[in-house]
């Protein structure tokens, strides 16, 4: 990221980027060629070489100015959508020009620790070229690469725009894989939560509701997105694309319920775990209330008869005919044990009736 207040338009590159990978794509419908490249030079004799056909030039790597400012001073593409292939923290958008058309889209995956991955990928298009800024060198594109490989289906027939299509479509079919994958750890906490529920439960859900606000994010904008090339008046995006593109924004659109209901299913598992915890709460804190209700009156009688006050006042040997006779019956242990067993099982049998036992 550039410094707050820097020139718009200024290209540079972030710590740690790597070096491009160049690879080019050129078909047509019975022809398929794959080229590398080192720089723009490399990149233009392959174009010069199979000129009239349509290509595909997927770089890997953001790590080269000099590149981008040849590609800039060759297309006459804006120092501006080069500052935002840089700059790889763009929503889902689409930018229309003369000469080209620029789109950014998110790719989301899993790594091999199971923990988010969130790529931008960058699209230029222009007459029968597309452009492709990956920031690593992971293949992530690779199901179009080897559809374009075998050449089945209109892939090769449809041009450059097509290819942009495919690369869309296969992001938002990610979308609806990781969906997947959220969805069976979803099932597998509901069934956790039902047989045992764990604090871990909460802490789980609570992370794959991050992941999918994530995925929210980026569907959004992904659908206008879509849209907006629906609606393009750019002949780069021909009326055969845009036939496809319907579909890829029918799919925007059920990523986004999906995305959506599976939020309301992580808020109302947290929901669930604890109002699990709240009834445990109160079915402990009921059983210490009917213990504790027990053994007042009974608590109440042993204190009275603890006071202990004398019968005789050993000085004068006067008896005090009020205080506490029955301290000296012969029998007052067992009948004040048989009273506070009775007052006991009296209010066992009362709260047994009000249900406070079950």
């Amino acid at each position: 990221m550039p410094p707050p207040g820097s020139s718009p338009g200024l290209l540079e590159v972030s710590k740690g980027a790597l070096s491009p990978r160049i690879t080019v794509y050129t078909f047509s419908s019975n022809i398929f060629e794959i080229d590398t490249a080192q720089d723009f030079d490399g990149i233009k004799e392959v174009l010069r070489k199979n000129a009239g056909r349509s290509h595909w030039i997927d770089v890997q790597g953001l790590g080269d100015i000099k590149l981008l400012e040849s590609i800039r001073e060759e297309f006459k593409v804006s120092s501006l959508i080069l500052e935002d292939i840089l700059h790889t923290h763009q929503r889902p958008k689409l930018e229309e020009f003369d000469d080209y058309v620029f789109a950014t889209s998110r790719m989301i995956g899993l790594n091999q620790n199971l923990q988010l991955e969130n790529e931008q990928i960058s699209f230029l298009l222009t007459e029968n070229i597309l452009f492709t800024f990956q920031e690593n060198y992971e293949d992530c594109l690779d199901p179009v690469r080897k559809r374009l490989k075998e050449g089945k289906g209109n892939i090769r027939k449809s041009g450059s725009s097509y290819i942009m299509y495919a690369l869309m479509d296969m992001i938002l079919d990610n979308y609806f894989f990781l969906i997947s994958r959220f969805g069976e750890e979803l099932e597998t906490l509901e069934e956790r939560l039902y047989r045992r529920p764990d604090k871990s439960i909460t802490y789980e859900a609570q992370q794959i509701k991050r992941a999918l606000i994530v995925l929210r994010r980026a569907a959004w904008p992904e659908r206008d997105k879509i849209n907006d090339m629906l609606r393009s008046s750019s002949p780069l995006i021909t009326d055969n694309t845009k036939t496809f593109l319907k579909d890829v924004y029918d799919h925007s659109m059920q990523v986004i319920d999906l995305v959506e209901s599976y939020k309301e299913i992580t808020t109302s598992l947290i929901d669930m775990y604890l109002s699990f915890v709240s009834n445990r709460t109160n079915e402990i804190m009921r059983v210490l209330t009917v213990i504790s209700s027990i053994f007042i009156p009974l608590t109440f009688i042993a204190g009275v008869y603890g006071m202990n006050f004398a019968r005789e006042d050993p000085k004068t040997g006067k008896v005090l005919t009020n205080n506490m006779p029955e301290l000296y019956s012969e029998h007052g242990y067992v009948y004040t044990m048989l009273v506070m067993g009775i007052i006991a099982v009296l209010q066992l049998i009362y709260f047994w009736r009000k249900g406070w036992l079950k």
